[in-house]
């Protein structure tokens, strides 16, 4: 993430006024990141799936870190994953892409 540490809320973004949910997320991105930059992505998997290795395909830029911690039930585990964009977009895009994988929640 940026410089700026600022957090970006899923209530911030979805208004349920219906507007667009990736047009209000590009603004906020916009506003709040600067681009190009590292941007940290965070994603909740299910433990006894191959969830992981699913999302890990996704983010293949060379920059890419995932970081896994298990949670304290070891039901889930929750995904880092820190890599490279160019823009709001690009970042728009890989949420789109992990979305089309069932049972994985993202933050």
């Amino acid at each position: 993430m940026s410089e700026f540490n600022n957090n970006i809320s899923i209530q911030d973004i979805n208004d349920n006024n219906g507007t667009d949910y990736y047009n209000n997320f590009r603004q906020k991105l916009i506003d709040v990141e600067q681009f190009p930059s590292i941007y940290t992505f965070k994603f909740i998997i299910p433990t006894d799936t191959d969830k992981k290795a699913e999302v890990e395909k996704i983010f293949e830029h060379p920059s890419t870190k995932i970081s896994t911690k298990e949670s304290s039930t070891g039901k889930y585990n929750s995904l880092t994953v820190e890599t490279f964009v160019q823009s709001a977009d690009e970042v728009i895009d890989y949420y789109k892409k992990v979305s089309t994988i069932e049972k994985v929640i993202m933050l």
